[in-house]
């Protein structure tokens, strides 16, 4: 019951789409534009770094404002299972903001919000070694897209070396936490299949610089 809690609750802070809404205050409808997503690189491109700034950061808030809610609700009855239930949380507002329901289910890809569970998770060797192969990738590259598929991989694959070898405490639940964390991170790659494709196929837009037009 409380994973079920945890993750309507994490859907319900996800439905809080700071690019659609930011697009609005400034009379667009960001889905009509770009990409057609309402996430944080979309957001920048169509409307510059102002928004890309305000759309990342209500992306990141809503979900460490879930996980600390979740804390609030659960920390005390059932601490064990912390950080699973975070975990929770945290899949939930990625689910609500790629998924929401009020727009058809067309959000965004989920990266924002990943990073705003990982900041909530608290363990700063998650946070420095997937942002540092996020970045890299983005910095050497411009693709957006490329840096997000590297940096969930490396999340998923340091979380698990950092919970089998004992240095994240989720007893029972270590299994389980990173099965969630396979789960999403396959899900932000498999969001990212267009880019993948183009990727492949050299017309992937780059973040500055150019680059080949998409057909």
């Amino acid at each position: 019951m409380e994973r079920v809690i945890c993750l309507a609750m994490g859907y319900c802070f996800g439905l809080f789409q700071s690019g659609y809404i930011y697009g609005r205050l400034h009379g667009k409808d960001i889905r009509k534009y770009g990409s057609g997503n309402s996430g944080t690189t979309n957001a920048l491109r169509v409307m510059g770094k102002k928004a890309g700034a305000a759309v990342l950061l209500g992306d990141v808030l809503k979900s460490i404002l879930a996980c600390m809610a979740a804390r609030l609700l659960f920390g005390g009855r059932a601490p064990e299972m912390f950080p699973l239930l975070e975990l929770y949380a945290g899949a939930g507002v990625i689910l609500g903001h790629n998924f929401p329901f009020y727009m058809n289910f067309k959000g965004g890809k989920g990266i924002a919000a990943t990073g705003g569970l990982v900041i909530a998770l608290g363990d700063w060797r998650l946070l420095t070694i997937a942002l540092t192969v996020f970045l890299l990738a983005v910095i050497l590259t411009r693709y957006v897209s490329l840096g997000s598929v590297l940096g969930l991989i490396t999340l998923f694959v340091t979380w698990t070396v950092l919970c089998v070898t004992g240095q994240i405490q989720a007893g029972p639940y270590t299994a389980e936490s990173c099965m969630v964390m396979f789960l999403l991170a396959a899900l932000g790659i498999w969001q990212h299949r267009a880019n993948i494709v183009r990727l492949l196929h050299g017309t992937e837009n780059k973040l500055w610089g150019g680059g080949k037009k998409q057909k």
